[in-house]
């Protein structure tokens, strides 16, 4: 039976600091625009207090989560146990985005080791914490993690920005990233 939780507890924590992958979820406000669903893996992810977290965000082929809290905040983190007993945990709160030359960069990037292509930190005050079964999540073991986005992120190297322009400055829904205001001030 699922249980919810005002903040983290301390056995939600230490699940977390277990998990080798994490979900973000987020949604423009329109019924017509396309809901993300984003796998994040790397040691990247910081529970900062039973009422925040942090991830390390790292340049891809989009940015749809920072469109969407640039919108309207809303994000949600799904922690699924693959192995040991099921468990499902989900976040619920408000994201924001800082980037690197924002005044809360040193705030919040003290509790990462930075890897290449790091374009944001995502963060999120928590309101609400949901377990539930996870009876239906199979077992798989962890075998170690892909090199790809490091080594496509490091071979981009002075080329990066212009790739951040072309595909990060604005979501699918063409809603424009918190990093792409930053790039059209330019």
């Amino acid at each position: 039976m699922g249980k919810q939780f005002s903040e983290i507890q301390n056995d939600h924590m230490e699940f977390i600091s277990k998990q080798h992958l994490f979900f973000v979820g987020t949604a423009p406000l329109s019924k017509e625009g396309h809901v993300n669903l984003s796998p994040k893996g790397y040691d990247t992810l910081r529970v900062l207090s039973a009422t925040e977290i942090a991830y390390l965000d790292l340049t891809g082929s989009g940015n749809e989560t920072s469109g969407h809290i640039e919108e309207n905040g809303r994000i949600t983190f799904m922690f699924c146990a693959f192995d040991g007993p099921p468990q499902i945990l989900r976040l619920y709160g408000t994201g924001n985005v800082v980037l690197p030359d924002s005044e809360n960069w040193d705030t919040y990037v003290k509790h990462f080791d930075l890897l290449p292509g790091t374009r944001q930190i995502i963060t999120a005050n928590i309101h609400k914490v949901t377990t539930s079964c996870g009876y239906s999540v199979p077992f798989m073991d962890f075998t170690g993690e892909r090199e790809t986005l490091n080594i496509s992120n490091t071979k981009k190297g002075p080329k990066l920005e212009n790739y951040r322009r072309e595909k990060n400055a604005k979501t699918i829904d063409g809603l424009e990233t918190t990093l792409g205001k930053k790039l059209n001030r330019k």
